[in-house]
């Protein structure tokens, strides 16, 4: 009787669930219905609000229906950069729009990425409009986008991050000797570190000498740009980091990297005299969600001339690929259908990936080439482009990447784990065979592999990295010696792959839609970009809730080691020999 009341209960528990989600749905497509296609009316003396506290994405999903109700649903929005810079475009033109209110304390985004945004806010005060910002903290990474404002207010009970970049790796050797799980490891080249965390228990020194220099190239640009900001010289910050004299809003103050130590109040009481309203008026906000309805000011250009743009982000796999990540059937097909598109006259290929199978990689190369005989390609390398990232940039007419890029990474693995130690000493389990021939089961995670076997699978790798180097050589028109020379699975910034020859142009993904244009000689005006569909909202919410649910069973059955344990899963897309970066690279 108990457990029929339990059943009764949970039933009743799930109706009122489902009544309660089926509500919020009715309320969401109807605002959807009702307001989609609105043109939304800006008042005059408006600001533009910019809340970028949030994860920031080439392309976010379509509009919010329950971003005004607040919530968990709310919560689900990521901020598009596509979608953004194309807001700022129009706010430059917009007469009622006067200005901007950047919230960026802590934005959840790359460096490239968190580039494009703060060129758009700079293009944006061309206009002679202004751009403030407050916060009540701020990271490196806020403060990099801040540092594009004007004024910027920090709450007095507030703080500040200024004292430089890390890049941190997790190694797991100590973890896999304790489960008695053996890696057996395939590579080429010396600083091909994407499976040291297998093996090691620290950086080899080739893994910390390519860190150390690509994390100085990017934070130098980084300085470089904020002391132009901030009127105020690159050993100057730098002094300033090394000392950790920034520890609080005042010495933030003081040292010139903020204009102003204010509550939110006194921030509010500037923007009114600003644009010149009574205490008693209030500022006419929009937001940004609501300010991509706004009338269209920038002009579209011809619609039989189109530059096609491709997304591709997450890591590289084979079929059409998950949510986050870069199916090869999916980008081939993307490919072929803007190939065989008379009115496409070039492509963008966007690129955000650390890597991943090198069979996927070579699919999706073999499309860019065969578009590329047809109509240029252009790549434009976002946050990451590295290993098999680049892999399918190197086949482009020219690439293009951000100084800030993480690109390179020329270099293959395999990685293999012998579980018989595992599986018979933590687990009672034992196994035995029967075979035709002397190599049947080859290659075995439950057996120690033979010398021989081994070595072809080395063989198989090093084929591979032929192939790599070989393809980048053409695609760069180098030498392959020379090639070389910058491969050896070695990371490098954009500024540092394009001082090498492995990048064309630095800059963002306007840029690359120029060249592109350039390319087949279009001038502005002349020509439309055509983006890939957004995501639907509902789709992007299931898709999340999924996640959402994966993350509570793990964090549930391993409490802190939840983290840990995600990444040992992520091994089971690493089957194959893959063109993949070092694991858990979080540059902050």
């Amino acid at each position: 009787m108990l457990q029929f009341f339990k059943y009764v209960l949970a039933t009743i528990v799930g109706l009122l669930l489902f009544g309660l989600l089926s509500l919020f749905l009715m309320i969401g497509i109807g605002t959807a219905l009702s307001s989609g296609d609105d043109k939304v009316t800006v008042e005059e003396n408006s600001v533009l609000k910019l809340d970028l506290n949030k994860p920031i994405v080439d392309q976010a999903q379509d509009d919010n229906p329950f971003a005004e109700l607040g919530g968990p649903f709310a919560e689900t929005a990521r901020i598009g950069m596509i979608g953004l810079k194309k807001s700022l475009a129009n706010a430059k033109l917009d007469p009622n729009i006067k200005g901007i209110y950047l919230q960026a304390g802590y934005p959840q985004a790359g460096w490239a990425t968190l580039e494009e945004v703060r060129k758009a806010l700079l293009d944006f005060r061309k206009a002679g409009k202004f751009v403030y910002s407050y916060g009540e903290i701020m990271t490196e990474k806020g403060y990099y986008l801040s540092s594009a404002a004007e004024r910027i207010y920090l709450n007095p009970a507030g703080g500040m991050e200024f004292n430089g970049l890390s890049a941190e790796y997790e190694f797991f050797k100590g973890t896999l000797e304790k489960l008695e799980i053996k890696p057996v490891i395939f590579r080429v080249g010396q600083y091909k570190s994407a499976v040291e965390p297998f093996f090691r228990t620290d950086m080899s020194k080739e893994n910390k000498a390519q860190t150390r220099s690509f994390l100085g190239s990017i934070h130098t640009f980084v300085l470089g740009n904020i002391a132009k900001s901030r009127g105020v010289t690159v050993p100057y910050l730098m002094g300033l980091k090394d000392s950790l004299l920034i520890t609080t809003p005042q010495s933030a103050l003081k040292y010139k990297l903020i204009t102003h130590v204010g509550y939110y109040d006194e921030f509010e009481n500037d923007l009114k005299k600003t644009l010149k309203l009574k205490d008693d008026k209030k500022i006419e906000f929009i937001g940004l969600s609501k300010y991509e309805k706004a009338e269209d000011r920038v002009e579209e250009g011809d619609g039989d001339n189109r530059i096609a743009v491709i997304l591709s982000s997450g890591a590289i796999t084979s079929g059409k690929g998950g949510d986050g990540e870069i199916g090869s059937d999916r980008v081939a097909a993307d490919l072929r259908k803007a190939r065989k598109d008379k009115k496409v006259k070039a492509v963008v290929l966007r690129i955000d990936s650390p890597g991943g199978s090198a069979l996927a990689s070579d699919v999706i190369w073999r499309e860019v080439v065969k578009t590329r005989e047809v109509k240029p390609v252009i790549a434009s390398m976002g946050d990451y482009a590295a290993s098999g990232g680049y892999y399918m940039a190197m086949g482009c007419t020219k690439i293009v990447a951000e100084p800030t890029t993480i690109t390179g990474s020329i270099g293959i693995f395999g990685a293999l784990f012998n579980f018989q130690n595992f599986l018979k000493n933590k687990l009672g389990i034992t196994t035995d065979r029967v075979g035709t021939n002397a190599h049947a089961d080859w290659p075995s995670v439950t057996r120690e592999m033979t010398d021989f076997e081994k070595n072809v699978i080395q063989q198989q790798v090093n084929r591979g990295y032929e192939i790599f180097t070989m393809k980048a050589a053409q695609g760069r028109k180098m030498p392959i010696a020379k090639l070389k020379e910058i491969a050896g699975g070695r990371v490098w910034s954009g500024t540092e792959a394009k001082q090498n020859g492995l990048v064309d142009v630095l800059g963002g993904l306007d840029d690359a839609i120029r060249l592109a244009a350039q390319e087949v000689k279009l001038k502005p005006g002349q020509y439309r970009v055509r983006y890939p569909v957004k995501k639907s909202f509902f789709n992007q919410l299931f898709d999340k809730a999924g996640d959402e649910q994966e993350a509570r069973l793990l964090k549930a059955q391993f409490g802190d080691l939840a983290p840990y344990v995600k990444e040992v899963q992520k091994l089971k897309t690493t089957e194959g020999i893959q063109a993949r970066m070092p694991y858990l690279m979080d540059i902050e």
